[in-house]
């Protein structure tokens, strides 16, 4: 018997409007996860504040977001009849995004959901990673997630109606997985920045959580992974699951606008696997 029919449908869209006079600010939004998050906020009331580096990472195999691709987000959530603001900031720079914020919410009027998914990753043996590439990775997944944070939490503190904090972490933020040891330190950094905050900004009903994607089908590919697991076929079992699948950006999005909303009002500290069972070993 064939299983292929067995795959459900990627999520077509949101079923309630639970963001309608709210405003999210989310990082990485000129494509892939990112734009599916601030689209599917949009697509449910929300007023949409869009950062994105907008420039290739040296230390990737593939290619940067453009300007280009921040302002077709953009173009999108203005056909859902929401406001948008975009900003082209590097998240390891506070300064810029921190004034690029400021600046749009005086423009939207508040903040009240905060989506922190800016990042990158590249694939080597632990032993072998250099410099660049650790500082750009430690940098850009877990500095950049700090300063996004640090920037949002006073506003939404001020503010004083509570709200709602998403972290893109990864599998790789709960286990060790083979050829990732600079990403896997960032995003276990990730999950515990996050539960940390969650402990901090309880007095202020301001919640604090994870996502945890695996494969996510962005059009991003690590070629060096890819070639890893040939040369060492030992590690492949860590990297596959009982579901032969791969999530969409849309699967991600429909978990992050849920934990953002006041349906999840009372989760807070999470570690949310969106991960087709891989951690469920």
């Amino acid at each position: 018997m064939s299983t292929a029919s067995l795959e459900p449908p990627v999520p077509s869209g949101p079923t309630a409007r639970r963001f309608i006079g709210k405003v999210a600010f989310v990082t990485g939004a000129a494509r892939g996860q990112g734009r599916a998050e601030a689209l599917r906020l949009a697509a449910e009331g929300a007023d949409i504040i869009a950062l994105d580096l907008c420039e290739d990472i040296p230390t990737t195999t593939y290619t940067g977001s453009t300007p280009e691709d921040l302002a077709e987000t953009a173009t999108l959530v203005e056909k859902l009849d929401r406001r948008v603001v975009t900003i082209q900031a590097d998240t390891r720079d506070f300064r810029r995004m921190k004034e690029g914020l400021d600046s749009a919410v005086a423009e939207l009027g508040r903040l009240d959901v905060v989506v922190a998914n800016a990042g990158m990753t590249s694939g080597a043996l632990s032993w072998d990673i250099d410099e660049d590439h650790w500082e750009t990775t430690i940098g850009m997944n877990l500095t950049g997630a700090f300063y996004t944070a640090k920037a949002a939490v006073p506003i939404m503190i001020e503010q004083g109606t509570g709200g709602s904090l998403t972290f893109t972490s990864s599998v790789a933020g709960l286990m060790g997985l083979p050829f990732l040891a600079d990403y896997v330190a960032a995003k276990h950094g990730v999950t515990g920045l996050s539960k940390a905050l969650a402990n901090e900004l309880a007095p202020h009903w301001i919640r604090s959580n994870t996502v945890h994607p695996f494969g996510v089908l962005t059009g991003l590919q690590m070629t060096e992974v890819t070639a890893l697991l040939e040369e060492h076929p030992v590690y492949q079992p860590l990297y596959h699951s009982g579901l032969h699948s791969i999530s969409q950006p849309e699967d991600i999005a429909a978990a992050v606008a849920w934990i953002a909303s006041d349906e999840a009002r009372h989760v807070t500290g999470i570690a949310l696997p969106v991960d087709l069972g891989r951690t469920s070993r």
